[in-house]
């Protein structure tokens, strides 16, 4: 029972910071001028429903967030572009994925623990503005399952994702409304080295850059202290 108790506590715990970051959002939209608040909505609801066979080389020129990609087809795995480090080793023996900072139980996975957790399955774009799009359908696990299984603390306000060299912050209540987890699997095929394997950041409605490679640590943490 005090596991469940914890876990309903954890929750509650998320939701309320969910609800006070809806409120910080209605806030600062009502703060906004006329015109920039209508802009901003027509943004969020003037998605461009794009029909199969329409061209990637013009999708690259697009942003993530404008496009509806419900009718395009997936692309052909060996069709895929790349930016960033494709040649990372990666020993699965001796490889954990962390997630620690602000958390009461911090974890440490094996890759096939990472397998055996609760999947999900999305058709995702990656977008390499003025290179290459991609249209995939990934695999992988949530990052907001890996939070709960972690039991954030209510310091927590972002996740810093890390891969090899470079990471990604993220604000908590991002990853509660956005398709955001770390795949494993793309178009049903294990995620190739070239494409981040073991763990990559599948980031909806942004640009590649932000798809983090070869995951290793998410580190939970507070709002930053003021630099004066």
């Amino acid at each position: 029972m005090r596991i469940g108790n914890e876990l309903m506590l954890t929750r509650r715990h998320i939701l309320k910071k969910i609800f006070l970051s809806f409120l910080a959002a209605i806030a600062a939209r009502i703060a906004l001028p006329p015109g920039k608040r209508a802009s901003r909505a027509w943004a969020q609801q003037a998605r461009q429903l794009l029909p199969r066979g329409f061209p990637r080389s013009k999708i690259a020129e697009m942003h993530p967030a404008w496009i509806d990609n419900r009718d395009l087809e997936i692309d052909p795995l060996d069709q895929f572009g790349t930016m960033g480090p494709t040649d990372i080793p990666v020993d699965l023996s001796s490889y954990r994925l962390e997630v620690t900072g602000e958390v009461n139980r911090p974890l440490s996975l094996r890759y096939d623990e990472i397998l055996k957790l609760p999947s999900v399955t999305e058709d995702v774009l990656l977008i390499c503005p003025g290179f290459f799009s991609n249209h995939g359908r990934w695999t992988g696990v949530r990052l907001r399952d890996l939070l709960e299984r972690a039991q954030l603390k209510k310091e927590a306000l972002f996740i810093d994702i890390k891969g090899h060299g470079k990471q990604m912050r993220i604000r908590i209540d991002t990853v509660y409304q956005k398709k955001l987890f770390l795949a494993y699997r793309v178009n049903g095929e294990l995620l190739p080295k070239g494409h981040g394997f073991p763990l990559r950041l599948v980031y909806a409605d942004s640009y590649g850059d932000d798809w983090i490679k070869y995951v290793h640590e998410i580190v939970a943490a507070p709002m930053p202290k003021p630099d004066f």
